[in-house]
């Protein structure tokens, strides 16, 4: 498939997937003859997760390794793992924080409905 019609099943700009494989946030895409892209069901898959990681608030410089490790075949699957791990704690740790956070709002908010009850 064409790049908008990549960009449409991602939810993504044309703008937005080049820049993305310009920068090495996704490998290369397949090219046909005079250069158009050629998208394939893996490259969508891979933009999901890159999507899902950048939504999940992952550095871009940790994804852009990832991706250049994958380009290296399976030996670098240990690499992989450890960035992996890595961006894990550190969504643990955000995600701990932004509980504690609930549990301060949850508080205030019953204090209001107690002086209004």
């Amino acid at each position: 498939m064409n790049i908008s019609e990549a960009a449409a099943k991602s939810d993504l700009t044309p703008v937005t997937l080049r820049y993305y494989e310009r920068i090495g946030l996704i490998p290369p895409i397949t090219r046909k003859n005079g250069g158009v892209r050629d998208y394939q069901e893996g490259d969508l898959s891979w933009i999901d997760f890159i999507k899902c990681m950048r939504n999940a608030g992952l550095s871009i410089e940790s994804l852009i390794e990832y991706t250049a490790l994958f380009a290296k075949g399976k030996e670098t699957a240990p690499a992989r793992k450890e960035i992996l791990i890595e961006e894990q704690k550190k969504l643990q740790q955000r995600y701990d924080e932004l509980g504690s956070t609930l549990a301060q709002l949850k508080k205030k908010i019953a204090h209001y409905d107690e002086k209004q009850g």
